[in-house]
C-alpha cells in the first residue's frame, strides 16, 4: 500500500497554485528519512507572478495607516495562537524537532514578535519638523522601501519567516517569501493563515530551490532582498542584488565564541553553556559551539561538560525527554560528519562523535579538545551538535581567540568579575555579546552581526527600520 504524498503550493496574489511548469521538489522528514510531500520547484514565471502581486498590492497597502496594519498583525498573531498545534505539526515533520519543544520555545516568542512589530507599527516617525535655512521648513518622511524579496532558512522555518514578514508588513512593504526546500511546509501554512487576514498580494510564498531564491534577488521588482542563511548564499545576494542597487538585509554564519574564567560555577556553566550548544541540534548561528575555558579549570571543565554531552539526548519528536532532533536533510549529517571525521591528530573527542541510529538524521551531542585556534573545526561552522573547547591564560588571549574567525554574530562571557565582564564585552567583536548566559532573545532587542556573518539588524526598532526608507521633504514658508 502507498501512501499519498501531501501535495504543498505556492501562495500568489491570495491562491494557492502549482508552479507553472508543473515540476516539483521531494520533502523529506529528516527524523525518518523518508519523503513525506512535495513542493512546486518555482521558475521565472511563478517568481513573475508574484513579484507582479505583490507591486500591485503595494500602494494601497503602504497606504493604510499605521493602526490599521496594526490591527492587521494583532489578527495574524491571535491566528497563529489559535493555529499554535498545527503549526507545531507542520514544523516538526518539515525539522523532526520535538513538538514539547516547539510548543514552548517557538510558539510564545513568534506570537510575541508579530505583536511588537504591531506596535512598532505605530511609530513610523521622523525627527520633528523644524527650520534649518531661513524661510523654509524641513520635514523627514519614513517610508516602506516596496516589495520585498525574503529567503528563510531550514533551522527556524516559521520563527525566521516570522522575522521577515513582520516589520516588513508593519511599515507597510509587501512581501514574496521563500521558505528553504527542505522545509516548505510550514511557510506554507503560514500562507493560508496569513492570507485570510491580509488584503490579496500582500504576503505571497514562492516555493524551490536556491535557483528560485537566486531568481526573486535577480529580479528587477523588489526593493530590498532580505536572506537568512549561508554566508556563500549571502555574499551571492549581495553580488547579485548589486547590479541593480538593491536594498540587502543578510544573517549569516556564526562560531560563537564562549569565554568562560576561572571563577565560574562549573556546573552552572556548564549546564547553561550544554543547554545553548545543543538546542536544535546545534543548528543555530549563535550556538554556544566554541568553548574558550581559562586554563586553570580547562580539565574540569572538559570532564563536566562531556558528562552533560552524554546526558544529552536526541530522539523522535513525540519523545518529552529528548533535548533536541535530528540534522536536518542528509547533506547536513555528512557536513557534520566530515568535520569529526577529519579532525587532526591532536584533537580529542571526549564524548559523541557518532549518528544515532540508522533512520532519521540523527547526531550525538559531541564535545571535541585539545583543539589549536587555525584548525578547521574552529575556523569554520560546523552548524550542529557539535562543541569545541580551547584553553587560555589570561583576558588577552581569551580576546585574540574569541574575535580570531571571520564570524562575528554572537558571544559570551562567563564570569562573577563586573569589571572583567565590561571590559570583554567592549572588546568581543561581535553583534551580541551574552554576561553568564548564552542564546535568549527578545523583540525590543536587535539581532545581527558583523564580517561574514552579514549586516542589518532582525528584531528590535532597528529591524523595523531596516524596511523603511527616508525622505527629506523641504517647503517655502512664503508660498
Amino acid at each position: 500500500m502507498t501512501t499519498e504524498l501531501r501535495r504543498l503550493r505556492n501562495y500568489i496574489n491570495g491562491e494557492f497554485k502549482d508552479a507553472a511548469d508543473g515540476r516539483t521538489i521531494e520533502v523529506v522528514n529528516p527524523a525518518t528519512g523518508e519523503v513525506y510531500a512535495t513542493s512546486p520547484l518555482s521558475g521565472p514565471a511563478d517568481v513573475d507572478a508574484a513579484m507582479e502581486a505583490a507591486a500591485a498590492a503595494f500602494p494601497a497597502w503602504r497606504d493604510t495607516t499605521p493602526a490599521e496594519r496594526q490591527k492587521v498583525l494583532l489578527k495574524i498573531a491571535d491566528a497563529f495562537e489559535e493555529r499554535a498545534e498545527d503549526l507545531i505539526a507542520a514544523e516538526s515533520e518539515n525539522t523532526g524537532k520535538p513538538l514539547g519543544l516547539t510548543r514552548s520555545e517557538e510558539i510564545p516568542p513568534m506570537v510575541d514578535q508579530i505583536r511588537f512589530f504591531a506596535g512598532a507599527a505605530r511609530m513610523l516617525e521622523g525627527r520633528s519638523a523644524g527650520e534649518y535655512m531661513e524661510g523654509l521648513t524641513s520635514i523627514v518622511r519614513r517610508e516602506p522601501v516596496g516589495v520585498c524579496a525574503q529567503v528563510a532558512p531550514w533551522n527556524y522555518p516559521m520563527m525566521m519567516g516570522v522575522w521577515k514578514f513582520a516589520p516588513a508588513l508593519a511599515a507597510g512593504n509587501t512581501v514574496v517569501l521563500k521558505p528553504s526546500d527542505t522545509t516548505p511546509a510550514s511557510t506554507v501554512l503560514m500562507a493560508e493563515i496569513i492570507g485570510a487576514i491580509v488584503p490579496k498580494g500582500v504576503f505571497n510564498v514562492i516555493c524551490g530551490d536556491r535557483d528560485s531564491g537566486r531568481a526573486m534577488v535577480e529580479h528587477p521588482t523588489p526593493a530590498m532582498a532580505s536572506i537568512t542563511g549561508s554566508v556563500r548564499a549571502g555574499m551571492q545576494v549581495a553580488e547579485s542584488a548589486a547590479k541593480d542597487v538593491k536594498r540587502v538585509h543578510l544573517e549569516l554564519g556564526g562560531k560563537a565564541p564562549v569565554v568562560v574564567f576561572d571563577d565560574v560555577d562549573i556546573a552552572g556553566a556548564v549546564a547553561g553553556i550544554a543547554e545553548a550548544g545543543y538546542f536544535n541540534a546545534g543548528q543555530d548561528c549563535t550556538a554556544a559551539c566554541r568553548v574558550l575555558v581559562h586554563k586553570s579549570i580547562h580539565d574540569e571543565f572538559v570532564t563536566a561538560l562531556a558528562k552533560a554531552a552524554e546526558d544529552t539526548k536526541t530522539g523522535a519528536a513525540d519523545d518529552e525527554d529528548v533535548a533536541y532532533g535530528p540534522l536536518n536533510n542528509a547533506n547536513q549529517l555528512a557536513h557534520v560528519s566530515g568535520f569529526i571525521d577529519r579532525l587532526p591528530a591532536h584533537a580529542k573527542v571526549e564524548a559523541g562523535g557518532h549518528r544515532v541510529g540508522d533512520r532519521g538524521y540523527f547526531y550525538a551531542a559531541t564535545v571535541v579538545s585539545g583543539l589549536k585556534q587555525d584548525d578547521e573545526i574552529i575556523q569554520q561552522e560546523v552548524f550542529g551538535p557539535v562543541i569545541t573547547v580551547q584553553s587560555f591564560t589570561d583576558e588577552a588571549q581569551a580576546l585574540e581567540y574569541a574575535n580570531g574567525v571571520e564570524f562575528a554574530l554572537a558571544s559570551s562571557v562567563w564570569t562573577k568579575d563586573h569589571g572583567r565582564a565590561m571590559r570583554m564585552s567592549k572588546s568581543l567583536d561581535f553583534g551580541c555579546v551574552w554576561i553568564n548566559t548564552h542564546i535568549p532573545l527578545v523583540a525590543e532587542m536587535p539581532h545581527g552581526g558583523f564580517k561574514h556573518s552579514g549586516y542589518g539588524k532582525d528584531l528590535s526598532g532597528y529591524g523595523f527600520d531596516d524596511y523603511t526608507r527616508i525622505k527629506h521633504v523641504m517647503t517655502s514658508l512664503d508660498a
